[in-house]
């Protein structure tokens, strides 16, 4: 038996949200803007981008990348904090750890 079992119900939603060519845009600008495991203010455009600056260069509108960001949370690939009237954003570890022992475990079964 293995000593580490899969939750596919979990990674199945992860998958799932990753389907749209949006979020996985969004993560992906997340990812190379925010370190992860680190929050950051989202005004700070040199570090990790606001909305609207995800949504200016991705041709995205803020609502709807808001829509994106809010169910990337929800899912657990990132975490959203307010602070006042911004909103720091950060990557979640745990959910990319899970992620990454999914495809590098050879013996599933």
């Amino acid at each position: 038996m293995s000593k580490y079992t899969i939750d596919v119900e979990r990674l199945a939603e992860v998958f799932k949200a990753l389907s749209n060519p949006n979020r996985l845009r969004i993560l992906l600008r997340l990812l190379s803007y925010c370190q992860p495991g680190i929050t950051y203010p989202s005004t700070d455009d040199e570090v990790c981008p606001c909305v609207g600056v995800i949504g200016k260069d991705l041709n995205i509108v803020p609502s709807t990348v808001s829509h994106h960001l809010k169910e990337l949370n929800r899912v657990g690939l990132i975490r959203m904090k307010r602070q006042g009237k911004n909103i720091e954003c950060s990557i979640d570890l745990e959910t990319l750890d899970h992620i990454t022992k999914f495809f590098t475990k050879r013996n599933l079964a």
